[in-house]
């Protein structure tokens, strides 16, 4: 996996790195470079999990519980083996699902809308988080605001959520996709091409977004995920088909993550450093990048998938998002995002915990 050389080169050198490196996730198609099961590296004498699916994700701090969650065996003590498999282009795992050769991915809410258009039968199963800033866009401090965008080439990866998020706040000023150039490069590699001055605007999301920024003295993160909160959910969902399969490893999944959460927020140091290690990034770095986003611990959780009255109910963000898909010509039809919730898992982890 990529990510495993960073530590081995200088912060300049790794994202000039990645700029080539970008390339070749395209080319990788469904094969992902990484795979991580629940067992323990210790082997101790626990029982083999009787229950296992794969779940597909990129790397993202989002998944700071869930990785918890497999370096403690929590998932191996609830009977649960989870096969992680990362990508580094966030279409290969969306192809994946569809294909049939995931059970279940962990996407954001507009990739979840487009996977509904395509007659994809799938339930979130569990907020992941929601971003207050843990995306953004970089750009040099020659300019000014979003409206000097017209014209300008940016770096993002195009049917991905930074693609979304750009197209949002370019039409909050006026603009749209014709009025910018888009250079298509996965996120690292965004991050990569701004600082080496390729492109003056680059859309990316943390770690990529502050070390990119750090490194780059001429430029800043001139907007941010924490000015339209809503705009970007991660969620884990799963093929409808494994849900109703195997119903039990679903809930083992959503207990087991909470399970991590909960570590987290007990044993910050040791969690941080245990997440820290698998994202190749340091503790102090994440405990920063965390701030950018909230996760929802299971009452949250609740009434985001399950409360019809609650503000934090899912189904009117994802139908905004499917909204301004349609108006963008992304999708031909606007589905009803409802159908897709299912809070019944939260609900049993809810009253084990």
């Amino acid at each position: 996996m990529v990510l495993e050389r960073l530590n081995l080169l200088s912060r300049r050198q790794t994202l000039q790195w990645l700029i080539f490196a970008s390339s070749t996730f395209i080319l990788g198609a469904c094969t992902p470079p990484k795979q991580t099961s629940s067992g323990n590296d210790l082997g101790d004498a626990k029982p083999s999990p009787s229950m296992s699916f794969s779940l597909g994700v990129t790397t993202w701090i989002g998944l700071t519980p869930l990785l918890i969650a497999l370096k403690k065996g929590f998932f191996q003590e609830l009977g649960l083996r989870v096969d992680l498999k990362t990508f580094g282009y966030n279409p290969d795992y969306i192809s994946g699902f569809l294909a049939g050769k995931l059970d279940a991915i962990a996407p954001v809410t507009s990739e979840a809308v487009l996977l509904a258009t395509k007659g994809k039968d799938y339930r979130i199963v569990l907020v992941e988080d929601n971003s207050v800033g843990g995306d953004g866009i970089l750009a040099r401090n020659s300019i000014s605001s979003i409206k000097d965008f017209k014209g300008k080439k940016i770096a993002v990866e195009k049917g991905a959520v930074s693609h979304f998020f750009l197209l949002k706040v370019l039409t909050a000023v006026g603009l749209s996709e014709a009025d910018v150039t888009l250079v298509n490069v996965d996120p690292a590699g965004a991050a990569a091409a701004y600082q080496v001055g390729n492109v003056d605007i680059a859309v990316t999301y943390a770690p990529f977004l502050k070390q990119a920024n750090l490194a780059q003295p001429d430029g800043r993160i001139i907007y941010d995920s924490s000015q339209i909160p809503t705009a970007i959910t991660d969620v884990y969902l799963f093929a409808t088909e494994y849900i109703e399969a195997n119903p039990e490893a679903v809930e083992a999944f959503v207990k087991g993550v909470f399970k991590g959460l909960g570590f987290l927020n007990q044993y910050p140091s040791e969690g941080l450093a245990i997440a820290a290690k698998e994202l190749k990034i340091k503790p102090d770095a994440l405990a920063a990048d965390l701030k950018g986003i909230s996760i929802p611990d299971a009452r949250a959780n609740l009434e985001m998938l399950g409360n019809k009255q609650s503000d934090s109910y899912l189904r009117s963000p994802l139908m905004d998002v499917a909204r301004f898909l349609a108006n963008q010509g992304k999708i031909d039809t606007i589905p009803d995002m409802e159908q897709f919730l299912e809070p019944k898992f939260v609900k049993a982890a809810l009253e084990t915990l």
